[in-house]
């Protein structure tokens, strides 16, 4: 394993550059659906209901800040990307900035990311389809898992139009939530609602005071992350530069807006003393506009969001993983390809760890299921940290290159990476979060160790 060559103004090191991703055969509408529909899914439908019992009116302001962050952090990767057409992935990004041991960090803890998310997806997604199946969840997530791969195994053309239909059903679904709500704030549908009364008449906005924002932080960011994971299909579409540049400019802002379109709707239509924690606030709302069937209408739409995060995952994990093993950082195995150009060892194998970590999730959920979420709860923010930390250097490197085009330069820098270090904090000033920081550290360094070890043997 070599060592990186140090950046300089001249030109970037050549060393860890890996070969551009085979295939070509996403199209783009694939693409623009993926990157919109990619974040939109439980956190939103569901998830966001505990940030707004926990916040109240204030929660707005909180969805306004990290929605900023994940904005300015994914314009960052854009930077970067465009910078070095053919570079790869934000984690290639990484390695070229900081190293081959920041690309081998960062791609381990992204792949075990996503593949933990693979066995919590398709254990929501069994519990779901208990409401219609009566058969046990240890049989119900295994046939999701199974199902979702062979569609990922079949083609990548296959994955993107299984993708693309998953997310068109969340967009739509937010759309017509939002039409429906502005509808009922004009006196169109449904009862006049009170918006001073719903907004202000139960505590103010900050019935729990200021800190209720900055801890509502991480559950409203967790909520928005994958953005960044829309590159790595942009890179394998037909017109790979042009997808990505139109994927890192507007992703953010089009989730962002949908995020807080929502939710101010929610909370101008019915009083936030009324969203229970663990319920859709969406559900809460269509109810009260006198929506029949919201109910079952809104688990349809949380089932194909779990679908489509489970489809993504799968992808997102093998692609990591292909990656990875190119540039001599998995076994070589993995690497091989099928006819079709898809990764199907790769596939295969990130498929039945997942499998392992939905059966930990039956077996041991309040041990090892435990473990493995908290040891990948915050690993994101250190990803999205190195991603900040990498546009900087690529940037100095390369001052005259015009693609940078972000204001404020090595403020807008510092100033990303103390909003990530104030989110850590949240995270530690809660009992759940620091349990979360430290089992996230433990997996830093057990990748760091791994890293240790195969440099040693080479």
């Amino acid at each position: 394993m070599m060592d990186k060559d140090k950046l300089s103004p001249q030109g970037f090191s050549q060393v860890g550059e890996p070969p551009l991703l085979h295939g070509g055969k996403l199209k783009d509408r694939h693409i623009a659906m993926i990157a919109l529909g990619g974040v939109i899914g439980a956190g939103l439908f569901i998830g966001s209901s505990a940030a707004i019992a926990a916040a109240g009116p204030a929660i707005l302001l909180t969805y306004m800040g990290t929605g900023l962050l994940v904005v300015i952090v994914i314009r960052m990767l854009g930077e970067m990307l465009l910078a070095r057409p053919g570079i790869g992935t934000f984690i290639d990004c990484i390695r070229t900035a900081h190293g081959n041991w920041a690309g081998f960090l960062s791609g381990w803890l992204y792949w075990l990311f996503w593949v933990v998310t693979i066995g919590a997806e398709a254990i929501g997604g069994a519990i779901a389809m208990q409401d219609w199946v009566n058969l046990p969840v240890w049989v119900l997530a295994p046939f999701l898992i199974i199902a979702v791969n062979l569609i990922n195994l079949v083609s990548v053309r296959v994955f993107g139009e299984c993708e693309f239909w998953l997310s068109l059903i969340k967009v739509a679904t937010i759309i017509a939530f939002c039409a429906l709500g502005l509808l009922s704030l004009s006196h169109f549908v449904g009862p006049h609602p009170k918006i001073i009364h719903n907004v202000f008449n139960h505590d103010g906005l900050f019935p729990h005071g200021w800190g209720a924002i900055l801890a509502t932080v991480p559950t409203v960011l967790f909520s928005m992350i994958g953005s960044e994971s829309a590159t790595v299909a942009a890179a394998e579409s037909e017109n790979a530069e042009e997808n990505l540049a139109r994927v890192t400019r507007t992703i953010g802002v089009r989730v962002t807006l949908f995020y807080l379109l929502s939710v101010v709707l929610i909370l101008t239509l019915v009083p936030w003393t009324s969203i229970e924690p663990g319920y859709s606030p969406f559900v809460t709302v269509m109810r009260h506009i006198g929506v029949p069937g919201a109910a079952t209408l809104m688990q349809i739409v949380v089932f194909t969001a779990i679908l489509s995060c489970l489809n993504s995952s799968i992808y997102i994990t093998s692609r990591t993983l292909l990656g990875l093993a190119e540039l001599h950082d998995a076994p070589k195995w993995f690497a091989t390809l099928s006819r079709s150009h898809v990764p199907q060892r790769a596939v295969t194998f990130s498929s039945l760890i997942g499998l392992v970590v939905a059966f930990c999730s039956i077996l041991s959920p309040k041990l090892i299921f435990a473990f493995l979420l908290g040891a990948t709860g915050a690993v994101m923010l250190l990803i999205y940290g190195l991603i900040v930390s990498s546009h900087r250097v690529f940037r100095l490197a390369d001052p005259q290159n015009r693609v940078f085009t972000l204001p404020f330069g090595t403020v807008l820098n510092l100033g990303t990476l103390a909003a990530i270090g104030l989110v850590v904090i949240a995270m530690l000033v809660q009992a759940d979060g620091r349990q979360t920081i430290i089992a996230s550290l433990v997996s830093v360094a057990a990748i760091l160790g791994l890293y240790a070890l195969c440099r040693k043997g080479r």
